[in-house]
C-alpha cells in the first residue's frame, strides 16, 4: 500500500475518530451515578485529547466516569483535525484534559468552545525546551560535517526543539511528570462530582503509587549502562533522558515528519562511531526507514521504542509500554 500524505492521513485521522467518539458517546461505560455528571448513564462525561491524558483521567475517574479519547488508537496525535461534531464534545463534556500548543485543532476547539472545566497538561507537567539534549561533547567531533555540507544542501535539517509552543511536549515519558497532571484531574472531577471525592483521591493515590514505582524501576534499571548516548528517530524521549541520566540524540527534531538531511545522517553517524553507541531506536507511529537503513550503514542494532503518543496495543496500558521501553532500553544501551 503507498504512503499516504500528511494531508489524506490527517483526514483519515479525523475520519476514525469521529467514528471513534460517535461510538464511544453511543455505548457509555456503565459508571457509576456521580453528582452533576452528564453522561447518559449519570457517569461524569471526560474528553481527552490523546493517549497519555486518557489514561491519567481513567484511572484517576474509575467507574464514575466515561472517558472519551479524540485521538484514535494507533494514529499520530500531531496531525489530528477535528470534525465539527468533534468540536462539539470539547464543549459539551463535563471535563476537557488537553495540552495545549500540542494539538492545534484542539486548542482551536477549546478557545472557541470554553468547556466549564479544563486541566491544560502543558500548565501542570512543566514543560522544557531541551529536555535531555546531548552534551556539547557528544557532537563536537561532527560538528565541522555538518557545517561543512550545510550550505552545498540548502535544506533545512529537521533539527529543531520547537512544537507550536516553542516546548518539548513529551512529557509523559517522564512517569513523575504524570503526577501533577493527575492531582488536577482528580480536583477538577471532584468539583464536578462532590459525592465521588474518596474514591477519586484513593485512584489518585493508587496511581501515585503505580508511578512511583516505575519511576524506580527506570532509575534502577538504567543506573549503570555502557552506554549514556539515546539515539532516536525524533526528540521524542527528551524528558525520559533528562530523568535517567541519558543524553538523546535525535536524528530528527520534534517534528516526528521532519526528514534529515544528509548533512545530519553524517552527523549522527560519526557520534554513533566515535562513542561506540551499539543501537539506535525507531518509534510506533513513524516509519522506521531512514533509521533501520542509518543502522546498517554504521553496522548497529535498531531497536523499538513507543513514544505513547497513540497506544497501539489495545491489550496493554501506559505502565506496560513503559515497562518494555525499559527493557529495549537495558539491552539497547547495555545495562547491568
Amino acid at each position: 500500500m503507498p504512503l499516504l500524505s500528511r494531508s489524506h492521513r490527517a483526514a483519515l485521522v479525523s475520519s476514525v475518530a469521529l467514528a471513534t467518539t460517535l461510538t464511544l458517546a453511543a455505548c457509555g461505560s456503565g459508571g457509576t451515578s456521580g453528582g452533576g455528571g452528564s453522561g447518559g448513564d449519570g457517569s461524569v462525561e471526560v474528553l481527552a485529547s490523546f493517549y497519555p491524558l486518557q489514561f491519567v483521567a481513567e484511572r484517576v475517574g474509575g467507574d464514575r466516569v466515561e472517558v472519551s479519547n479524540l485521538t484514535p488508537p494507533a494514529a499520530e496525535p500531531h496531525d489530528l483535525e477535528l470534525s465539527p461534531a468533534q468540536a462539539r464534545t470539547v464543549g459539551t463534556a463535563d471535563l476537557v484534559v488537553y495540552q495545549s500548543g500540542f494539538q492545534a485543532a484542539v486548542d482551536e476547539a477549546v478557545e472557541g468552545r470554553q468547556p466549564a472545566h479544563v486541566v491544560d497538561a502543558s500548565e501542570a507537567a512543566g514543560l522544557e525546551a531541551h529536555p535531555g539534549e546531548a552534551s556539547a561533547d557528544a557532537s563536537e567531533a561532527s560538528e565541522g560535517t555538518a557545517d561543512e555540507h550545510a550550505d552545498e544542501e540548502g535544506a533545512d535539517d529537521g533539527h529543531d526543539h520547537s512544537s507550536e509552543s516553542g516546548l518539548d511536549p513529551h512529557f509523559w515519558l517522564d512517569p513523575t511528570r504524570l503526577v501533577p497532571v493527575a492531582e488536577q484531574v482528580a480536583a477538577e472531577l471532584t468539583a464536578i462530582d462532590p459525592d465521588g471525592a474518596d474514591e477519586y483521591a484513593a485512584n489518585l493515590a493508587d496511581l501515585t503509587a503505580d508511578l512511583t514505582a516505575l519511576d524506580t524501576e527506570y532509575a534502577e534499571g538504567l543506573a549503570s549502562c555502557a552506554s549514556p548516548y539515546l539515539v532516536t528517530s525524533h526528540e521524542a524521549f527528551g524528558y525520559l533522558a533528562e530523568r535517567y541520566g541519558l543524553e538523546q540524540i535525535g536524528i530528527t527534531g520534534i517534528d516526528p515528519e521532519a526528514e534529515p538531511s544528509p548533512a545530519r545522517l553524517r552527523e549522527v553517524a560519526d557520534i554513533i562511531r566515535d562513542h561506540g553507541i551499539t543501537t539506535i531506536f525507531f518509534e510506533t507511529l513513524t516509519s522506521p526507514k531512514v533509521t533501520q537503513t542509518l543502522a546498517q550503514d554504521v553496522g548497529v542494532q535498531a531497536a523499538v521504542l513507543d513514544p505513547l503518543e497513540g497506544l497501539s496495543d489495545t491489550g496493554s496500558d501506559y505502565l506496560d509500554v513503559m515497562r518494555n521501553n525499559l527493557e529495549a532500553l537495558r539491552t539497547g544501551l547495555t545495562c547491568a
